[in-house]
């Protein structure tokens, strides 16, 4: 019976191969003792905490070994773990406690304010403190794993549709909703993206996004994982120390988001980093510029692009290196079972090189969002395509492209408009480091374009020239009608940009 024990499983055929090295502390973990954690961790929770199976366990921490040790212990136990977001308020996380009703919490030192303002709000069951904690309240961690003994362990015989976690949607657009994510689902992602990205035990992968969104576990984790190589664990990015990493570990294979590539390429180790064990680097998280992919190229690197997303499983396209250049800013084609379409506003699948919304069937898919039906049923049509919201195109090779987010696009003078097929225009200009389009209402157009730029470092630049700029690239239509220069762009963790925060900026601009 398939189940998402991916660690315990590998146990089995690879116990002395190295599973993790922890940079922080230097650790070096075999599959074998990454399994015994796991299993420890496990009893705990049942023995000592007396949680059950299907109970909720929340997670709120940083990138450590003991995340690691908390999600491979949710696939043992069956208890469903709710990695929570490290930026979210305690309003935030309060309504997330709420509607999966905690029956535990594990948190680091670094949010002992947050879950003391947390649980004056919510009732969290049991909570455990990873470090050294003031609440008597608190369980410690060591003490609870120091308390079940060397006792064997027999995993929990889970179902392939048993949650294996649940991962709440970022909340920029509303309230955030937790996805269901079965074991089913978490080792399919695996065994796909090891077989059509051709990953192996030789291929060795650092960690340096947060752990607790759906790409830090399932993009690379579990599938390098699954296929006996090595993770290298990062607390946190840092570009200096990533490119030491990459360099030192001989990575082979690295994900990141376009801001991370950007700051990576304008690190000075970019220029001298050993990267002649690199197979390839891949993006994924938002659109990657081609000017960028130009960037690593000459580095000697293939860049490729990937697309994912919580509903819908982290890595749902492929594509070979000699494709990731001739065909830059596609996204690939789809994996292997993977069914994928573009699809009208009727739901009719469109011809190629149309616009529609990206839709997708098969193994791969979530069981749809906790306790929340109608948000499942407004997602998944009747034929079982779940609908993404986001709008693509294909061509007549197969490839897809992201054109963006169905609520990104606004309509000019009665035309669609893709704000991310003008960012990727502005970003070749050599004087911008970032670039973000939102639409706003208008008199005459009903909507028109407004652009937030961040000029490059000891760069300067006017909205006249970049409208000058985009001129000789776009139709007239889809140019901007304002350039508003910021010092950064709001984005979260995985990199994408929160387009209702610029709304309300414009919105201010206006007032005043």
């Amino acid at each position: 019976m398939i189940c998402a024990d991916i660690v315990g499983e590998r146990s089995r055929l690879s116990p002395a191969q190295t599973a993790i090295v922890d940079v922080a502390s230097g650790q070096r973990l075999t599959y074998r003792e990454m399994d015994h954690r796991a299993a420890t961790c496990a009893r705990a929770w049942l023995y000592t905490l007396g949680l059950k199976r299907g109970d909720r366990l929340g997670i709120l921490s940083g990138n450590r070994l003991e995340f690691l040790d908390a999600f491979f212990a949710a696939a043992k136990s069956g208890v469903i773990l709710v990695p929570l977001g490290t930026r979210l308020t305690a309003a935030e996380l309060a309504v997330i406690a709420a509607d999966c009703r905690l029956s535990a919490l594990v948190y680091s030192g670094e949010h002992a304010d947050t879950v003391r303002e947390l649980r004056s709000s919510v009732d969290l069951g049991r909570v455990v403190a990873l470090d050294d904690s003031d609440d008597p309240g608190d369980l410690s961690w060591s003490d609870l794993h120091g308390s079940v003994g060397e006792a064997d362990f027999v995993p929990a015989v889970c179902d392939p549709e048993d949650p294996f976690c649940l991962l709440y949607t970022s909340g920029t657009t509303g309230r955030p909703k937790g996805v269901i994510t079965p074991h089913r689902m978490v080792a399919w992602n695996a065994y796909n993206t090891v077989a059509c990205w051709q990953l192996s035990e030789n291929d060795v992968s650092p960690i340096f996004t947060p752990l607790y969104h759906a790409g830090g576990l399932g993009a690379f984790l579990m599938p390098i994982l699954l296929a006996g190589g090595t993770i290298i664990l990062h607390r946190e990015f840092d570009a200096t120390e990533v490119w030491r990493v990459i360099s030192e570990e001989r990575c082979t294979v690295v994900l990141g988001v376009p801001t991370i590539w950007k700051m990576l390429a304008d690190a000075p180790e970019f220029e001298t980093a050993d990267l002649s064990h690199v197979r390839w680097f891949i993006s994924g998280g938002a659109p990657m510029p081609r000017h960028l992919v130009a960037v690593y190229r000459e580095r000697g690197v293939v860049m490729r692009q990937g697309y994912g997303l919580t509903e819908v499983g982290v890595n749902c396209f492929a594509m070979s290196d000699e494709e990731a250049w001739a065909k830059a800013g596609s996204i690939g084609r789809p994996l292997m079972f993977t069914e994928a379409r573009v699809v009208d506003e009727g739901g009719q699948e469109l011809p190629p090189d149309e616009v529609g919304e990206l839709c997708f069937r098969g193994p791969h898919v979530s069981a749809g969002y906790w306790r929340n039906p109608d948000a499942t049923t407004a997602a998944r049509d009747a034929d079982g395509w779940f609908h993404t919201g986001d709008m693509a195109r294909r061509d007549a090779d197969g490839f897809y492209f992201i054109a963006g987010r169905a609520k990104d696009m606004f309509i000019s003078g009665g035309v669609n408009v893709y704000p991310a097929e003008i960012e990727n225009s502005l970003l070749q200009h050599p004087s911008l480091a970032d670039a973000a389009v939102v639409g706003v209402p208008h008199g005459i157009w009903g909507e028109v374009g407004v652009a937030f730029v961040v000029a490059a470092e000891d760069e300067a630049v006017t909205g006249e020239e970049l409208s000058e700029f985009l001129g000789g690239r776009l139709a007239r239509y889809k140019i901007p009608k304002e350039f508003l220069l910021l010092d950064e762009l709001p984005r979260t963790p995985y990199g994408k940009v929160v387009k209702a925060e610029l709304v309300d900026l414009w919105k201010e601009e206006q007032d005043n």
